[in-house]
């Protein structure tokens, strides 16, 4: 009897132990993670796959343990409509969060932009998965807190002018731009490399975001002898251009060779029939057709398990969940190769670390001192929308391998 209760009285104390042990790591305070990006812009859907990116990674983190020994990845997110002073004030809020180490944003560069000076003023990582401008890592603040996972307006340059020479035997292209930051990011970079790339730019137009129609400055640099059009857009004024397009004749409808903008959002919705009616081509880093490593097969189980999504062609934006993704895990590493939730240690962290295995590519290493882009421009390659929307890569002959 002495010993049935030795036994029992062991048992309880062991089980106080684990219960003790249980309740001590779920005292510990989650590490949080910002998002700050367009959720209330009506046809975008770019914010939705970074945030799905992100989730997918925060749960493969926490499943493994967390980080800092056992403290759970927490997102905040925050809504800035794609205006700027809106990003700036969230960012500002985000960072009052002592647990709270780096901050996301979203598609739109002008938000971005703006976001730089502040996330440098206030001393946290700033991590970019979409947005484009070069002058978002291009700058000269020591230390630099900004990261970004995802293409350059330099390296789309290079592709965009590339493939209208190379695959649609363009020498002269017109350029239609918007009135913005980005826009102005993407006029330097294409007038910096079409000398290059062998083109001549016929003629540059601008556009206001929320014009109601871009035939005009489409049907300017037409006659001023382009034989494809450079297109900067997001879906809003990209579906405009498709449709005003598709109406013309067929002698009058020139390649459009896009940015990534319009990917961002409904442009198979806000283009309708018109999107088979016109050559419309676009810049990409990533694409889930295809993509067959462990990891693409364990993200893509991630997406139907929780957002339902069961094909690769039914993902929305899908540049904005695989550079989420990467760019969430390389920050856990960061984090725990800091020791703290300490910003600064973190910022010198994500400059230090090995190489990883990630879902766009291998990382070796993701960044360096001199280096806060993890891409280069030989992930780029080029896409087109079949009937269902499905955004498929297309063959680029010339196209050199990464």
């Amino acid at each position: 009897m002495n010993a049935f209760i030795r036994k029992c009285a062991g048992l309880a104390l062991a089980g106080a132990a684990l219960f003790g042990s249980i309740a001590h790591g779920a005292d510990k305070p989650p590490v949080l993670i910002g998002l700050d990006a367009e959720f209330g812009h009506k046809t975008s859907t770019s914010a939705q796959a970074i945030q799905r990116g992100m989730e997918i990674a925060i749960d493969e983190i926490n499943r493994k343990g967390g980080v800092l020994g056992g403290r759970k990845l927490e997102l905040v997110i925050t809504d800035n409509r794609s205006i700027p002073a809106m990003g700036v004030d969230n960012l500002r809020e985000l960072a009052r969060r002592p647990d709270l180490v780096a901050v996301f944003g979203g598609k739109f560069t002008p938000v971005v932009m703006e976001s730089v000076p502040v996330a440098h003023e206030l001393g946290i990582p700033l991590m970019a998965p979409w947005s484009s401008a070069d002058g978002i890592t291009d700058h000269d603040r020591k230390p630099s807190y900004s990261f970004r996972l995802s293409l350059k307006d330099a390296w789309a340059a290079t592709a965009l002018l590339r493939f209208a020479r190379e695959e649609r035997n363009a020498s002269r292209v017109g350029v239609i731009l918007p009135n913005t930051a980005w826009g102005r990011s993407n006029q330097a970079a294409l007038a910096r490399e079409a000398g290059r790339a062998g083109i001549t730019v016929v003629g540059e137009r601008w556009y206001n975001w929320g014009d109601k129609s871009l035939i005009e400055v489409y049907q300017e640099v037409r006659k001023l002898g382009a034989q494809a059009v450079i297109l900067v857009a997001n879906e809003g004024e990209g579906g405009v251009l498709v449709r005003e397009v598709a109406a013309l004749p067929d002698a009058e409808r020139l390649p459009l060779v896009s940015h990534w903008g319009v990917t961002g959002g409904a442009l198979g919705a806000l283009a309708g029939d018109a999107l088979q009616k016109v050559d419309l081509t676009v810049v990409q880093t990533f694409s889930f057709i295809g993509a067959r490593s462990p990891t693409a097969e364990r993200v893509m189980a991630a997406l139907e398990t929780r957002y339902g999504i069961d094909r690769p062609e039914k993902i929305r934006s899908p540049v904005g969940v695989a550079h989420a993704y990467d760019l969430t895990h390389i920050l856990a590493r960061a984090i725990d190769k800091a020791g703290s939730a300490d910003r600064r240690k973190i910022r010198d962290a994500l400059e230090r670390l090995g190489p990883y295995d990630g879902l766009v590519r291998r990382y070796n290493p993701p960044f360096t001192p001199d280096r806060h882009d993890a891409l280069s421009g030989s992930d780029v390659f080029m896409a087109r929308y079949m009937p269902d929307d499905t955004l498929i890569p297309v063959p680029w002959r010339t196209r050199k391998p990464r």
